[in-house]
């Protein structure tokens, strides 16, 4: 296989990753070759660029990169998904950017798009993802009626969904592997989660599927359009929408970056991400810049991922997202949260044994030499008495080793841990591990759950975004020691000229997960947005803050029967001013 680099101005290396056999014009399958690309750009010394040379590439899993992986908020420590597949790879390298050049990525199959594991100064440039057949269908209820005392719908599919009637049933299809011979995916009916779009309206929720209950019969109309007849005469009231169906498992993330630092995203279309969005975990310095997470409008599709469109778990320094698209996710656009581990036992009086306690989540490193970390009470949501301590080691998972402990670890630490720390009554957070964030000039549409969900003491500026339509919180504050562990409590956050329209209240949401009164959360300032809402909806509902000031915002609201503005439990410190209403 002929190889070659070539030196531009800048001074990289360059490597073309046609000149390795990917195909442009999207005949072959390039995973092969892309492998090949980058495996040989490793070898390389100073600074490598590697590119595409536009056009479309297809890339299977069969012969993409396989490693073992344990990744945050996916399937935790199930071994029947300890390998993945990653379509492009950046191991173990440092000062590398990935042009496409416009070049079109389409993935088969289960797979991470791309990836950096033990990287430095990596950039993602100038391409775009999307899979060939997602695992998310998006079907149209494209006509619906009665006749002959027998309601019907008709279901228009996205092209390239693969599916099979079986009697009263549908049986969806992944494509089919070739090299197995058999569908990678298959699912019946409505799948095990649904959410409903309305492209008129532009809104996105979730809601009961509908489609396949009291069915009669099912007939394929061909051009992928199914007719559904069922035993009730009730007419059907949803023409229009569009039921967005899937399963549930999260096998991969669609992208990931781990033990990486200064990472880029920029300039790129990320039309769908397979089974979960971008993972961030235990990174530092991540900047995401004008990134398009929407579908392609030429793919009839309007879901873009399958989870979260961007997950940080465990990231440090400073996470930038600015200028970008958050269109059709099925879970929140920006997740930025650290994991609580739960004092399990304590062997040594300077020692502790903790537990990852989301079965979404184990099996990677949560603690390294060096780190400090802060213990809390589980009940109030607050820290013990006394300064962090500094871990000096830690005996446990590694994130690529299925034979060490997966879901617990030994952690000891510079000093004896104070009093009151108990077993399952206390957990542990790693205050090195949180970032400072900045959210910026981004769009959020369609989406049915909230749209920026943060937990980090360090600042946090959310500015100048548009958040339109959102089904839940469009800001949710939370730090929750009883459900998904995700840490920490805030210490400094303004959410500062944006603008919030049609949205589901409460606009704000700061609801820590304490039993028992507390103020968790401490210096949140809401100042100079515009919030356009509904009469019922509320703009704030606040609990367990110490410092909360609302101010110089302008809220406009219909008249007639309202809801209050806003709703405070156990908060103190609060400051309502210079509001125009």
């Amino acid at each position: 296989m002929r190889s070659t680099t070539s030196r531009p101005e800048r001074g990289a290396s360059q490597v073309d990753v046609t000149a390795f056999g990917a195909d442009p014009t999207g005949r072959a399958d390039s995973a092969p070759a892309v492998a090949a690309a980058l495996r040989y750009a490793g070898t390389l010394r100073g600074p490598v660029e590697i590119v595409f040379a536009g056009g479309t590439y297809q890339l299977y899993p069969e012969q993409a990169e396989v490693r073992e992986l344990y990744v945050s908020n996916t399937v935790g420590a199930d071994q029947r998904y300890r390998d993945k597949r990653i379509g492009l790879l950046v191991e173990d390298m440092s000062d590398v950017t990935v042009d496409g050049r416009g070049a079109r990525l389409i993935y088969h199959g289960p797979q991470t798009a791309f990836a950096a594991i033990r990287s430095a100064n990596v950039t993602f440039t100038n391409f775009s993802v999307d899979y060939a057949v997602p695992k998310v269908i998006d079907a149209t209820v494209a006509a619906a009626g009665v006749t002959g005392g027998r309601a019907w719908r008709v279901l228009s599919l996205p092209e390239g969904t693969r599916y099979r009637i079986d009697g009263t049933h549908i049986t969806w299809l992944g494509e089919t592997s070739p090299a197995g011979g058999r569908p990678y995916w298959s699912g019946v009916d409505g799948l095990a989660y649904t959410q409903i779009h309305d492209p008129a309206a532009q809104r996105t929720w979730r809601g009961d599927n509908p489609l396949f209950t009291g069915v009669a019969a099912v007939t394929d109309l061909g051009a992928g359009r199914i007719r559904i007849d069922y035993a009730s005469a009730t007419p059907p009231a949803d023409a229009g929408l569009v039921y967005q169906m899937r399963l549930i498992e999260r096998l991969h993330p669609g992208a990931f970056i781990w033990e990486s630092r200064n990472v880029v995203m920029r300039a790129m279309n990320l039309h769908h991400l397979q089974e979960f969005g971008v993972v961030g975990q235990f990174s530092e310095d991540i900047t995401i810049d004008r990134v398009n997470f929407a579908p392609d409008p030429a793919s009839g599709r309007s879901s873009s991922s399958f989870a979260d469109h961007v997950n940080l778990s465990g990231v440090k320094g400073k996470v930038t997202i600015t200028g970008c698209t958050f269109d059709g996710p099925h879970d929140d656009p920006i997740n930025v949260h650290g994991t609580y581990l739960e004092v399990t036992g304590k062997p040594e009086p300077a020692a502790l044994t903790l537990a990852y306690k989301h079965l979404e989540t184990a099996g990677f490193p949560q603690f390294y030499p060096g780190d400090q970390v802060r213990f809390i009470d589980k009940r109030s949501m607050t820290p013990l008495p006394g300064p962090p301590a500094t871990v000096t080691a830690v005996d446990g998972p590694s994130g690529t080793d299925h034979t060490r402990p997966l879901t617990t670890m030994t952690v000891t630490f510079d000093r004896p841990v104070p009093d009151g720390v108990a077993a399952g009554g206390t957990v542990t957070e790693n205050l090195t591990y949180a970032p400072e964030v900045l959210v910026s000039g981004n769009v959020f549409r369609n989406v049915p759950t909230r749209g920026v969900l943060v937990t980090t003491p360090k600042p946090v500026l959310i500015t100048g975004n548009r958040f339109d339509g959102m089904s839940m919180a469009s800001v949710f504050i939370s730090a929750d020691a009883s459900s998904w562990y995700e840490s920490g409590a805030v210490t400094d956050v303004t959410i500062r000229g944006n603008t919030f329209t049609r949205p589901a209240g409460p606009v704000i949401l700061v609801q820590p997960t304490n039993e028992v009164p507390a103020e968790v959360h401490h210096g949140i300032s809401v100042e100079d947005n515009t919030f356009d809402i509904g009469s019922d909806v509320t703009v704030a509902d606040v609990k367990g803050v110490r410092g909360f000031r609302f101010t110089g915002n302008v809220v406009r609201r219909p008249d007639g029967p309202e809801r209050p503005l806003f709703v405070f439990h156990d908060s103190s410190g609060i400051v309502i001013a210079g509001d125009d209403r």
